[in-house]
């Protein structure tokens, strides 16, 4: 992918500087330490300037070049390479095979003449394994047939410290530490000088291209390989980086992080080492050397000498977001963090991070965008301040300045169409839901949480809802407002609810549920204005509404009082208070003694008899001849059975003239006038069921004596004059009951004319409970006679047993001597004093005694 502005080529010694009027002097090769530029000519010259850089606005620069210095060498030959020992201010100049030492400044030789001879190319170790800061090592391609040596210079003299054979000839070489880069004739190799060890690359044929070995950082070097490829080997043999694809006719090579530039016979090429992509083009023709020297980029012709000046990676980056390339850029900026200071990159990185989040949230690629928001940090105020009004009138919150995009709202970005303004609202109303509980924005969560309550309320979004239902810091004056506008009421009223304004919230519910205000979020606002009234530690508000939630229904009204918590209902909503304001409303009033009398138990005979009462009036209304029994009805007779509190004689006044016979018998059975209530089920209601139901009922906890009169007592009244159904009665009484009856008794009342095939169960029932009964007497008996004979044994026992008492023995409790012949003695043996037997239990040490004295 092309586009992208890295360099700016800048010439930095015209050719009339260098060689004025002579046509014949060409470059051959040049050098560059710090504001020292050197060039070497074919004319066996060495020219020194002085650069010096002057920035310019756009990121760019211009160099001055001021010729310091020339000197010839002396010789016919071309200075083939230069260069600079900057630790000891010093010039390796290889001219004619032979490597010479000159100062830096007057580029006078050593007076002791030291040099290398016999070498056709060099490479300084910019990873040094000697250790010493007063040499250089220096690597060597020798004359010598597949000979590479190694020296230490010094100021004024070399040393050779190790010659290596090659298996081919080398061509080319680059050093780090103990291991060579060499180019041979074939191949691409690394050697390890110091154990002599070799690791192959690749192949590539030096007839058809010129090698390239350029070390680029440490153990990494950059080659020039088949098929127009610039590779990437470690000292291992491997590489850590893709290839560039470059032309397959490069001559140089140069690195300036995070680029390679590559020079072939018509243009500069520049390449990422992030991403392998090319990224600029610069024509220049009749190019012949490109080099890098500590950051700096020189190009040269045979005529003039150019610097690459690297636009700041910031304008780039700029640059390639401005073009919505935001991959490239973030890239970019990764790969910028080895040149930037650490705090300095990371604001600047958060930004970039920021600004690509824009580029996505317009092309609407949302997940992109918040995750490069979050990412970035992004004070997501910058996002909601693209909607007007969203932002709270009391937010001091200020855009980034620069800015991070270039919309002044959300309409400019999506530039008339609904639907893309819409999508991006929905987007922002998920991330401001998501990051509105995070420590990164708890410093202006106001802002965040008004702002999306206004996004919801505008979208009719069921978040609302929930927003405002729970922990929030929505700002009441902007968002009760809003609200208003977009006729959210009952949202409105949570939000007073929010800000403890519960009256103005139930006021407006009720105008809502009244219908004077439209708002259908809520079809069971109704129910939902009662429980929160029910829960509502305001009596003054519950009492206020009362009377309304009872007029729209006392079913649910009455829940205020009967669903409110215990303890409150003891004080401002005391039972009485309520029974009094209940008046108005008897649906309420029957629930509400209910939920006193069943709920709650309250022992209080004036709210069973109430509630005995309203039940009665409601039964004495219903329809006669209904024949059913009604769920009140049924209540009534559920509490007459299991109250004892009410005032049976007053319910009894009432039931009496009434067609109310259940209930009748109920009454006397509470009266304990027994035979008068199983009279009215027997006889008068036929309801048999019932009668041995009531005999159940009030022989409950009973002693058994009671039970048997009861159903003695039915059986009577089955005996008597009366219809056939009675006799019938009379004998499922006794075979489903046998059990309950005394059956001598009950066979002197039967009528002689009654079979026994008829009285089968209830013969067969009574002979097994008395033969049950004789066998359990007799197993009682024989026990009782067993436990007597044990303990004659144990009186015999000891009877027979003797034993001597003298005034010498003490009594085992107080210690002391007997004085007369009187004591107690323990199945023990021990003998004590009958009084100490007698207060044992208040002497804790006393021996207890066995079984019997």
């Amino acid at each position: 992918m092309m586009g992208t502005k890295a360099f700016t080529l800048v010439s930095a010694v015209e050719r009339e500087l260098l060689m004025g009027d002579k046509e014949r002097v060409s470059i051959e090769c040049v050098e560059c330490c710090g504001k020292n530029l050197y060039v070497g000519t074919n004319d066996c010259s060495i020219h020194h300037f002085l650069l010096e850089e002057q920035s310019l606005p756009a990121g760019t620069a211009a160099f001055t070049a001021t010729k310091q210095l020339q000197r010839h060498l002396g010789l016919r030959k071309p200075v083939s390479e230069l260069r600079a020992a900057s630790a000891l201010h010093r010039l390796l100049v290889l001219c004619d095979c032979s490597i010479s030492l000159v100062h830096m400044l007057s580029l006078e030789p050593v007076p002791s003449g030291a040099r290398i001879k016999g070498a056709v190319a060099l490479a300084l170790n910019e990873n040094p394994v000697s250790g010493d800061p007063f040499c250089v090592e220096v690597c060597t391609i020798s004359v010598k047939r597949r000979t590479v040596q190694v020296f230490l210079v010094y100021e004024d003299r070399v040393q050779i410290v190790r010659e290596v054979s090659t298996p081919e000839q080398p061509l080319a070489v680059a050093v780090d530490g103990h291991f060579l880069c060499l180019a041979l004739t074939t191949q691409y190799i690394i050697l390890n000088y110091s154990t002599g060890a070799a690791q192959d690359l690749f192949p590539y044929c030096s007839e058809e291209k010129r090698p390239i070995v350029k070390r680029i950082g440490r153990q990494e070097f950059l080659l020039a390989g088949p098929g127009g490829l610039g590779m990437f080997a470690t000292v291992a043999g491997i590489s850590r980086r893709a290839p560039v694809h470059w032309s397959e006719n490069v001559i140089g090579a140069a690195v300036c992080f995070p680029y390679v530039l590559a020079l072939d016979d018509a243009f500069i090429t520049v390449h990422s080492m992030l991403d392998q992509q090319q990224k600029q083009t610069l024509p220049f023709k009749e190019g012949h050397i490109l080099q890098d020297f500590e950051g700096r980029v020189i190009v040269a012709t045979s005529k003039g000498v150019y610097i690459l000046v690297p636009l700041p990676l910031e304008k780039q980056i700029q640059d390639l977001l401005a073009s919505h390339r935001v991959e490239e850029a973030l890239v970019l900026a990764k790969g910028a963090r080895r040149n930037i200071p650490k705090e300095k990159f990371q604001g600047m990185y958060r930004r970039i991070l920021q600004q690509a989040g824009f580029i996505h949230f317009a092309q609407l690629q949302f997940p992109e965008a918040k995750e490069l928001f979050r990412s970035g940090q992004l004070d997501v105020r910058e996002l909601i301040s693209l909607c007007p009004f969203l932002l709270p009138t009391s937010s001091s919150f200020a855009r980034s300045h620069p800015p991070l995009h270039e919309y002044a709202d959300l309409n400019q970005l999506a530039q008339g169409d609904q639907e893309k303004a819409a999508r991006c609202k929905r987007f922002l109303m998920s991330y401001l839901d998501e990051v509105r509980g995070t420590e990164a924005v708890r410093s202006y969560r106001e802002d965040v949480d008004t702002a999306l309550l206004k996004l919801y309320a505008e979208a009719g979004h069921a978040g609302l809802l929930g927003l405002l239902d729970g922990e929030n810091a929505c700002l009441l004056a902007d968002s009760a407002a809003w609200l208003e506008k977009h006729k959210r009421y009952f949202a409105l009223g949570l939000l007073y609810h929010h800000n403890n304004q519960d009256a103005a919230a139930v006021q407006l519910w009720v105008s809502i549920v009244n219908g004077e205000l439209d708002d259908p979020t809520r079809a069971d606002l109704y129910d939902h204005v009662v429980d929160f009234l029910t829960h509502s530690p305001d009596p003054a508000l519950v009492w206020q509404h009362a009377d309304w939630a009872l007029q729209k229904s006392e079913e649910v009204g009455v829940q205020l009082f009967t669903k409110r918590p215990l303890e409150e209902q003891q004080d401002s909503f005391s039972p009485d208070h309520v029974l009094s304001r209940l008046k108005k409303y008897p649906s309420a009033l029957v629930r509400y003694l209910e939920h006193l009398v069943v709920d709650r138990n309250l022992q209080r005979e004036e709210y069973h008899t109430r509630l005995a009462l309203l039940y009665l009036d409601a039964v004495l209304q219903r329809t006669p001849g209904a024949g059913e029994v009604t769920e009140t009805q049924a209540k009534l007779r559920r509490l007459l059975q299991k109250s004892d509190l009410y005032r049976v004689h007053f319910l009894m006044e009432r039931v009496r003239g009434a067609d109310l016979p259940m209930e009748r018998a109920i009454l006397h059975g509470k009266l304990e006038e027994h035979e008068q209530a199983l009279r009215t089920l027997a006889l008068e209601l036929r309801d048999f069921s019932a009668a041995e139901d009531y005999c159940a009922w009030r022989a409950a906890g009973r002693e058994p004596a009671f039970r048997r009169r009861l159903f003695h007592t039915l059986l009577a009244l089955y005996l008597g004059p009366g219809p056939a159904e009675l006799a019938v009665a009379a004998v499922d009484l006794l075979n489903r009951h046998a059990a309950e009856f005394d059956a001598a008794q009950v066979l002197q009342l039967l009528p002689g004319s009654w079979s026994v095939q008829l009285l089968g169960p209830f013969l067969t029932g009574a002979l097994r409970d008395s033969t049950h009964a004789r066998r359990t007497a007799q197993v009682a008996l024989g026990l009782a006679t067993a436990e007597n004979l044990i303990y004659q044994h144990d009186q015999v026992r000891v009877k027979r047993s003797s034993f001597r008492l003298s005034d010498r023995q003490l009594c085992q409790v107080c210690r002391r001597p007997f004085c007369e012949p009187v004591f107690v003695r323990y199945p023990t043996g021990d003998l004590v004093h009958t009084h100490c037997a007698a207060s044992r239990h208040s002497n804790p040490s006393a021996p207890r005694p066995g079984a019997r004295t």
